[in-house]
């Protein structure tokens, strides 16, 4: 992790919804709705300082309301099912269990719960979990607390919010799918097969019987048998048919 992580990035927003004071700096796709009542917001982290320093910066906005507090991915479920929060600010990594894991059951108990990871972990795995589990938010601890509030608004509006370096990551790997899909399919790696078993494949795949192969390379049929077993082990394939379908995906029968 580097000891000097770049700053967020900047988003927009409506004259209307801008509140006064510095421009957000995170990564954002749309812009918040507004709201008729205060964000329900539960925070859980296992380090209660912390914790407590988050409900203490969110506690002072109007517009916010943190309804419970965990310490735990367990208990964050339980607590979850009876408060009902807008939107859950967890921690990845906890005992008992973690944020990624506690994120499904809290969305099947309540669907309408939006996720925001508030972590130390800006690995790319973690990343991907995370919005698997159907988070929409990703945040480093590094966030100040004026920030915070505006993630949160932005969240429970229904949009993304994610550090500005996890989004280049995530950008990163889309691209690197997408690469990978539009690239030829790859031909299948080609066991080491002697000169003679080479020979013998490239007939085998013209449906060549072990007589016919015998009579083209001057082998008794016999051989032509030795020939085939190992080819079929050295593909760890279990009949003719498979290694002949072997022999055209790696283009040994290419202009035979």
């Amino acid at each position: 992790m580097s000891p000097h992580p770049p700053s967020p990035m900047p988003f927009t927003r409506t004259a209307q919804d801008a509140p006064p004071g510095p421009p957000d700096r995170f990564s954002q796709f749309g812009q918040p709705g507004p709201s008729t009542r205060p964000i329900r917001v539960m925070v859980v982290d296992d380090h209660a300082f912390f914790r407590r320093g988050l409900v203490s910066v969110l506690d002072e906005e109007e517009d916010i309301s943190v309804v419970s507090e965990a310490g735990d991915g367990e208990e964050a479920v339980r607590l979850a099912t009876e408060m009902r929060p807008d939107v859950v600010l967890m921690d990845v990594w906890m005992p008992h269990s973690n944020g990624i894991d506690a994120c499904p059951r809290i969305r099947e108990a309540v669907p309408h719960t939006k996720f925001v990871m508030l972590t130390m972990s800006d690995e790319e795995s973690d990343l991907f979990d995370a919005l698997k589990a159907g988070a929409t938010g990703y945040l480093l601890k590094e966030i100040s607390v004026t920030e915070l509030p505006r993630a949160v608004r932005t969240i429970a509006g229904g949009q993304s919010f994610i550090n500005p370096a996890m989004a280049t990551k995530l950008i990163g790997e889309f691209a690197e799918l997408a690469k990978q899909e539009s690239a030829p399919p790859s031909r299948p790696d080609i066991p080491q097969l002697t000169p003679r078993e080479t020979e013998v494949l490239k007939l085998l795949a013209r449906s060549l019987n072990n007589r016919e192969i015998g009579e083209r390379l001057f082998i008794t049929e016999n051989t032509v048998k030795n020939h085939v077993r190992n080819i079929l082990e050295k593909l760890q394939v279990h009949s003719r048919t498979e290694a002949a379908i072997y022999a055209v995906r790696a283009e040994y029968v290419s202009g035979y």
